[in-house]
This record gives structure tokens, sequence and C-alpha cells, in this order.
């Protein structure tokens, strides 16, 4: 473009320069100035048809020129169009997916949000429940229940039952019908509970905990000592029964941090046990029933076994029998074979001979 600006700047002060000299020809008119007159006319008119021509030429160029610029810049303004579409494109996709997600988490956490706070309405219920001495022993009661259903089946009377009462007037919340020399064991459920919430709780004061330290121990100690004079009766029950405690933590409370209550328990013939130790417990005392069960069809188990392996002899003999009949019948067989494949033979060289007579015959005639 500097160019052609260069170019048509020359050729103006070209032309202004021709028509200064005409000027001056003019003053001086003669006729060789005519002539020349004449001749610059002709190539002013010369110069004007080239430059319209070169003007036409350099506008067809430029506007050549600025089609394809146009074009190329239309493409890449399409390119860039298309790569921004397609960027849109993929960016909504991704923040589409991204909404989704979200949305699902959201939904994900009202559902967490509805069992926290069912969770928190059933805790409450809960601490409802533990709160109340009464309910808190129907609390453990029914835990009793559950594991007794879970190992034994429910309502297995053969094996154990639930409040059970003895010769002495008392009920144990449940008892188990034990092997020799096991016998009857009972069981009792005992949750204490109140003195040990407040001997753990450090919001408490000191004076507070020591005070509830010590009620919980006698709180314990009591326990076992209603369960062994209760449920544990000479010539009746087992020499021990269990205290079921349904509340792991203060199981093992006692056993980490309080073993005079251990050692008292276990001079008093009583076992204490929590939820996992009774189920491991009442699990090794069925294994044992079922062995003993076991046992007592031992000797059936035997008499049936001989029986079978008379009526086992009976078959085998009448097996043999029935071989060598098979043998027998079997060798009777080669022998027909036999006899059948000699008489065979015997048809085939008959056979064979009558064909060669009458060929001899045939020789003869001929």
């Amino acid at each position: 473009m500097n160019i052609l600006l260069i170019i048509l700047t020359i050729l103006v002060v070209i032309l202004i320069v021709l028509n200064v000299i005409i000027l001056i020809k003019i003053k001086k008119p003669d006729n060789s100035n005519l002539d020349f007159l004449e001749r610059l006319g002709r190539f002013e008119l010369n110069i004007n048809k080239d430059l319209g021509s070169f003007k036409n030429d350099i506008t067809k160029d430029m506007t050549n020129h600025f089609d394809k610029v146009n074009d190329k810049l239309e493409t890449k303004l399409n390119e860039i169009n298309n790569k921004v579409n397609s960027r849109i494109d993929e960016n909504f996709e991704k923040t589409n997916k991204t909404f989704i997600n979200v949305l699902e988490r959201l939904s994900k956490i009202d559902e967490a949000q509805k069992k926290i706070d069912n969770l928190s309405v059933d805790i409450v219920s809960l601490e409802n429940i533990l709160t109340d001495k009464k309910t808190r022993g129907i609390f453990g009661e029914v835990n009793l229940y559950n594991i007794l259903k879970n190992i034994f089946g429910d309502k297995n009377d053969l094996i154990y039952k639930t409040q059970f009462k003895l010769s002495n007037g008392y009920i144990a919340d449940s008892v188990i019908f034990a092997p020799e020399p096991l016998k009857t064991i009972a069981i009792d459920s005992k949750f204490p509970l109140e003195n040990y919430r407040i001997m753990v709780d450090k919001k408490r004061s000191d004076i507070d905990r020591n005070l509830a330290f010590k009620q919980f121990k006698s709180d314990v100690k009591k326990h076992i000592d209603d369960i062994s004079y209760k449920y544990i009766i000479e010539g009746e029950t087992s020499n021990q029964a269990m205290m079921f405690i349904p509340a792991e933590a203060i199981f093992a409370e006692i056993n980490a941090y309080h073993p005079d209550l251990v050692e008292y328990a276990y001079k008093k013939r009583v076992w204490l046990t929590s939820p996992t130790t009774l189920i491991s417990t009442l699990t090794m005392i069925m294994m044992i029933i079922q062995n003993i069960e076991r046992d007592k069809y031992t000797s059936i188990i035997h008499e049936e076994l001989n029986k079978l392996g008379v009526e086992f002899t009976r078959f085998k003999d009448r097996f043999d029998k029935l071989s060598k009949s098979v043998l027998t019948v079997n060798k009777d067989i080669e022998s027909f074979s036999i006899t059948t494949d000699k008489i065979k033979k015997k048809f085939d060289s008959i056979s064979s001979a009558k064909i060669k007579d009458e060929i001899l015959l045939d020789n003869e005639e001929d």
C-alpha cells in the first residue's frame, strides 16, 4: 500500500510539471509550440489512460487482495467461532455434570441429615429409656432374650427358658438347661448405669466422681450378692450363675479398673458377662449340647451300620451267584458261536464246490 501511494504521488508531480510547461509555451505561441502542445496533449491523454488503467488494475488488485484477506479472516473467524463453541459446549457439559454431581451429593447429604435427625430422636428415646431404672432393666432383659434366640433359636424350651421360677420362689430372667455337670445355669440381667455415668463424666467435680466411684462398686457387689443368693441352689441349679451386663463399656470398666470386683464375683461363683462374652459362652454350651446329643445316637448309628453290613454281605453272595450264572451262559454262547461258525464254513465250501462243477461241465460241452 505504501509503494502504490508513492507511485501515485510521483505521477501527480509529473502531471503538475507538464501543466507548468504547457502554460509557459502558451505565452509564446509558434508552430513548433503547437506541435509540441499537440504531442503534449496526446502524451497527457495517454498518461491519463495509463493512469486510469493503472488505477483500475490497482483497484482490482486491491479488491482481490482485500477479498482474499476477508476470506482468510472469515475462515479464521469461523475456526475461532467453532473452537469457542466447542469449548463452550465442553465447559457446559462439564458444568452440567458437576451440577448433577452436586445435586446428587446434596440429596445424599439430605438423606444423611434425615438419618442423623432420626438417630438423634432414637438417641433421645434411648436416653429416656436408660434414665428410668425399670425401663433400663427391661432393656437389658430384651437384649438377653435376643442373644438366646440367636444362639439357640426361638422358643427352644429344651435348652433355655425365660422368666423361669426356681423352687425358692425367685424368678431368673432366663435359665440354660446345660448337660452334666453344669446342670441348670441361671442368667440375670443387671445394668448399673447411673453411678457409672457420673463416675466417667469429666465435667463433674472430683467429689461427685469419687462418690459415684464408691457407689458404683457397691452397686456391682450388691448385684453379685443377689445373683449368688437367689439363683444358685444346691442340687437344683449349677454351682455357678451368670450376671449379664448389657453395656460393653461397663463390662470393660469393671475388668480393666476394678479387679477386686472380678475377684469378688469369682468367690461368689458368679460369671460377669457382656453381650460379646455371653455370645461366646452360650456358643460353647451349644456345641457341648450338640456333641452330647450326637454321642447319644452313636450306639444306634453303630447298630444300623452293622445291619447294613449284613445286608451288604447278602447282596455280595447273590451277586457272586449271578456272576457265575452269567459266566456259564457266556461260555454256552461262545460254544454256540463256534458251532455256527463251523456250519457256515461248511455251507461256504459246499457252495464253492458246486460252482466249480458247473464251470467244468460248461468247458466239456464246448
